[in-house]
């Protein structure tokens, strides 16, 4: 909604401040014109502060938001307040200076509007507070009944009866020209109305409580400003301290500033973070203190003798109840504050079940809509390493970037739009996504095995058909032929030997050439199957092999690994791996020391290759060697991760299933 109001309106709000402030000025003028002894015997009250900042914070409001009411209430509850503290002021005023008759109308006015500013101030305004609008129907026959019984409090106060008895040393008696109470009834009723009046005053409060549980976040926000100020004015009035009026009085005057930023301004400040951790710290400094207390009393009474004992336990309760609750508030507090999206953890249950539900191609989609209602966000997108990119919303121009890490491995990054109109506080957020995030990169990572694995079948079916179609261009068009010219040779030197032997012998020979061609021809066709290292020197030796012709002379190398039969499959697998990242070591690590270790444990067997050299770069694409090995490790439903640990180097670590490869 945006600012409304003409400037003749904003004229009239500045002429009711300055009204407010001229009466309570007045007031406080009457008050220190009074002898030194009557001026210390009167306590200052919240009605100075209400009746000198309500009516000018309402007019402002009021000329802003014409329609809305909290405004008007605003200003009549502050004018009243002022005109309580300026007829108090006038009634001592006419009662030291002897005019009882004055004094006594005088209090009737001050009696009438102290009661009435109560029942605007205290409850007519709160309930109106919720983003400026009128409240449902069962808090509107509370304000009715409310009303009610504070305008019998100020017919009561107006006919009290003037009091019988003999009266403190220099007090005076200030007649009452209305008495129409009985002296008998009036102390009862007052103290029922008295006590009907604090019910009131929690009430309206509650009624902000009950009201924020079934907003939404952003009417939440609004009204957190007037529920924090108007809460702890209300735990004064209640505690009812003399000590605590100077500082309620100060305190009131906040109370219309935070209506203010709730009806005009409230995404202003974070108020919600304030809001939150005041209640998370103090019910978490509470709880903990009654725990330590209480378990430190129990065993005190148990083991009277063992004092230390005591205490130990209590504070080891204590720490054991310290985390628990504060997690405990502080879901409170954000279920309280933002509703169901405010809970880290039913939003990880609410994407766990979005995930669950759709379709394995839609399921990014689905978490990116989760994670950008959770966040109240413009926009969310997620790119994937694999160049998959998906978004909801804008994200604009320099969003905030999270990555996304899956067991050590970048998956992808989370990319985050501005706020959006119900935006949510920074700590709010940082939960979200601490709890978020983990989920997104297992989503992000399925997405891309996915892709891999659709990919790595896609290139498997065309790697099989091209090489049905070598093998048979070179069966056909090699050793079809050279076996076809060679069956031609050995009749022309079987019809020949018998009349020309020379030229037989020089046949023969051209056959024994050709048959060497041939099994050449073979060699290289079984060479291109399955490398024959594995069947003559077995998957150990065959890497250690590998390794000392691949890598540069003077690289300590270390190979170990289990003797045992593996799959062929596997060993294919674990081998061509083994063969890629050695050349990779080669070509960009400049290492030193390379080790490579084989682990088959419970069905899995583990290939990990690490080198002392230069580690990954920062900004790294996977070529078409780390994508070999991932595909190679994804035919066979394993993994491949590439590392760069903190000592150094980089680790290639390659897990592969036995089973359904035998």
């Amino acid at each position: 909604m945006e600012d409304r109001g003409s400037g003749q309106a904003l004229v009239i709000a500045a002429v009711v401040g300055a009204v407010s402030v001229v009466v309570v000025g007045a007031a406080v003028w009457i008050h220190f014109q009074l002898p030194p002894n009557v001026r210390e015997s009167l306590s200052t009250t919240p009605h100075y502060t209400a009746g000198a900042t309500f009516p000018a914070v309402g007019a402002y409001i009021a000329a802003r938001r014409p329609r809305l009411m909290i405004g008007r209430l605003m200003i009549v509850g502050g004018l009243l307040a002022g005109l309580t503290v300026l007829f108090l002021a006038l009634t001592t005023r006419a009662a030291v200076d002897g005019d009882l008759a004055a004094a006594g109308v005088f209090r009737i006015v001050t009696v009438a509007s102290w009661a009435l500013a109560d029942g605007f101030l205290a409850i007519w305004v709160p309930l109106f507070a919720i983003g400026g609008r009128r409240p449902s129907r069962g808090w509107s026959v509370f304000a009715v009944v409310a009303g009610v019984i504070f305008v019998t409090r100020a017919l009561l106060w107006v006919g009290e009866p003037v009091p019988e008895g003999p009266l403190p040393p220099g007090s005076v008696v200030v007649p009452n020209p209305l008495e129409f109470v009985p002296q008998g009834l009036y102390p009862p009723l007052n103290q029922v109305l008295f006590y009907a009046v604090l019910a009131c005053i929690v009430l309206a409060l509650v009624s902000m409580v009950v009201r924020i549980r079934g907003a939404d976040p952003e009417v939440r926000r609004a009204v957190a400003w007037p529920a924090l100020t108007f809460a702890v004015y209300v735990v004064l009035l209640v505690i009812d301290n003399p000590g605590h009026w100077p500082f309620l009085t100060v305190w009131t005057a906040l109370i219309p500033v935070s209506i203010m930023f709730s009806v005009l301004r409230h995404g202003l400040f974070g108020i919600d973070n304030v809001l939150s951790r005041t209640v998370v710290v103090a019910g978490t400094i509470a709880g903990v203190s009654a725990v330590y207390f209480g378990t430190g009393a129990v065993f005190s009474l148990l083991m009277s003798e063992y004092d230390i004992v005591a205490g130990l336990a209590a504070a080891l309760f204590a720490g054991v109840f310290y985390q628990p609750l504060r997690r405990l508030l502080q879901r409170g507090m954000d279920r309280l504050l933002y509703g169901p999206v405010g809970d880290p953890r039913m939003l990880t249950a609410r994407l766990v079940e979005e995930v669950r539900n759709a379709d394995p191609s839609e399921a990014l989609a689905a978490v990116v809509d989760v994670v950008r209602d959770g966040l109240a966000v413009d926009g969310v997108a997620v790119e994937v390493v694999n160049g998959l990119h998906v978004s909801s919303g804008q994200v604009g121009d320099g969003p905030k970037e999270h990555p996304l890490v899956w067991h050590g491995e970048p998956v992808g990054r989370l990319l985050l739009g501005r706020p959006g109109s119900r935006r949510f506080g920074a700590a709010h957020d940082e939960r979200v996504i601490a709890a978020l995030l983990p989920y997104v990169a297992d989503v992000a990572h399925a997405v891309r095995m996915a892709s891999d694995l659709q990919r790595s079948r896609e290139r498997i079916l065309a790697a099989r058909e091209e090489e049905r179609r070598r093998l048979r261009r070179d069966l056909h068009d090699g050793l079809g032929q050279t076996l076809g010219a060679m069956a031609m040779t050995l009749n022309m030197a079987r019809l020949t030997i018998k009349g020309s032997p020379g030229t037989a012998d020089h046949l023969l020979r051209d056959l024994r050439t050709g048959m060497d061609a041939v099994a050449g021809d073979i060699r290289e066709l079984v060479y291109g199957l399955r490398p024959p290292a594995l069947d003559d020197l077995g998957l150990i030796e065959a890497i250690r092999t590998l390794a000392t012709e691949t890598l540069d002379p003077g690289t300590h190398i270390s190979v170990d690994g289990p003797a045992a039969d593996l799959p062929a499959a596997v060993e294919v697998a674990a081998y061509r791996i083994a063969q890629e990242a050695l050349t990779n070591v080669r070509k960009h690590a400049h290492a030193r020391r390379v080790s490579i270790l084989l682990t088959l444990d419970d069905g899995l067997l583990t290939v990990r290759i690490a080198d002392d050299g230069i580690g990954l770069p920062e900004v790294r694409r996977a070529g078409v060697g780390t994508s070999s090995m991932r595909e190679r490790a994804a035919e066979l439903g394993g993994s491949c991760a590439i590392t760069a640990p903190d000592t150094g180097g980089t680790v290639v670590t390659a897990r592969l299933p036995l089973t359904g490869t035998m």
